[in-house]
């Protein structure tokens, strides 16, 4: 973190003090309920946690983006995933979107509810047949007078049981591709939007997935975000801080796993010594140490540049890649490092270990993240 210091260390303190008194002693409860409180999001609202970055005139801090960062960073770190992976989406993603392409009436209407938690938000881009491929959604939204009506279906929608909000990814031009994309603020308590049930995971329990179906659903004109046929566009302006927001999940995650680990190897012992006594372990925890270290360097100067408005598309991929394929493998390395004990869900490192799967999937695959890259690399 490079900003001011003063603040940060104020955020961070009143972030790990709300975190250990309304999140630690509930959160294996709502890992095993697969679903978090909805009053959780009120808490973090008045803790002042929710879209700290915002403009005071929404009712937020008007913080630096880095407190944004440095909050889900801590969730990660206290291995709270799912509730970090609800976090990015609501204030890293679904608030920025509508603070940097909504009207003063949309601002107005959402932002504040969303500082507060009396709204949740969600993005609705995946649908069952597409993928990571948005060209090839299928869901439609028609014009209808002052009205656009909706029609399709979403899957894998982070918040999508609580979420007041949904920011949905509709075709507006069916023969334009990717070029024929808008974004519409849907309001979830419409007539025509369902939810199907929670979609059960391997990892990220507390964190509520679901399907969405909207069935004639009927906005007004104003729903509309942004420009009509703009959709994609603005998709790739927001991702590289979607992408900033994984990485900051990543090292966060990573840096925890780390202290657990340290903190049991120096407790257990085998052939009468430590577990950190072995060579092959204080060789390892170095390995890893040094890896959580590139990586957040590479995470720092991203996130200057993006603060600067200077960070490309290219450069969100190859953050992206690096630093949660870095996660993947460093949970795996602390996990081995607590033997047959890593593998039952009694010791957290369990949960580091099957929260961090999703992060090479999710706001892009890794495959993906290559094939950016890549293009960028060799083209005329």
């Amino acid at each position: 973190m490079t900003g001011n210091a003063e603040e940060l260390q104020l955020f961070r303190d009143m972030t790990l003090r709300a975190l250990e008194q309304e999140v630690a002693p509930h959160y294996e409860a709502w890992e095993k309920a697969g679903i978090m409180p909805r009053e959780i999001w009120h808490t973090l609202g008045q803790a002042g946690m929710l879209c700290p970055d915002l403009d005071e005139q929404y009712g937020a801090a008007g913080a630096s983006f880095e407190v944004c960062q440095l909050i889900l960073r801590e969730m990660s770190r206290l291995c709270f995933g799912g509730l970090a992976s609800a976090y990015n989406i609501h204030s890293n993603i679904v608030a920025p979107y509508i603070w940097h392409i909504g009207s003063d009436s949309q601002k107005q209407q959402w932002l504040p509810p969303m500082v507060t938690g009396d709204c949740v938000g969600a993005i609705a881009m995946t649908e069952p047949g597409a993928g990571s491929d948005l060209a090839a959604i299928r869901t439609s939204a028609v014009r209808d007078g002052d009205d656009w009506i909706l029609n399709g279906s979403k899957t894998f929608i982070t918040n999508g049981i609580h979420a007041d909000l949904v920011i949905v990814c509709a075709k507006t031009d069916p023969d334009a591709g990717a070029k024929g994309i808008s974004l519409f603020l849907v309001d979830a308590s419409l007539p025509g939007f369902s939810r199907g049930k929670q979609i059960e995971k391997i990892g990220q329990h507390s964190s509520d997935t679901a399907e969405l179906f909207f069935d004639n659903l009927r906005v007004p004109a104003d729903a509309l975000l942004g420009e009509e046929n703009h959709g994609f566009f603005y998709l790739m302006q927001e991702l590289p801080r979607e992408r900033l927001g994984c990485a900051t999940q990543a090292v966060g995650s990573a840096e925890g796993a780390l202290e657990l680990t340290i903190d049991y190897v120096k407790e257990r012992r085998a052939f009468r010594q430590r577990i950190a006594d072995f060579q092959n372990t204080r060789f390892q925890l170095a390995e890893i140490h040094t890896d959580i270290e590139l990586s957040n360097a590479y995470l720092n100067h991203c996130m200057a540049k993006y603060e600067a408005k200077t960070m490309t598309t290219v450069e969100a991929a190859t953050l992206k890649l690096s630093v949660t394929e870095m996660q993947k493998r460093v949970v795996d390395q602390c996990l081995q490092l607590f033997g047959g004990y890593g593998y039952t869900s009694e010791y957290p490192i369990s949960r580091f270990y099957v929260d961090a799967r999703i992060q090479t999937i999710y706001a892009g695959t890794s495959e993906i993240m290559k094939e950016v890259i890549s293009r960028d690399l060799v083209k005329e």
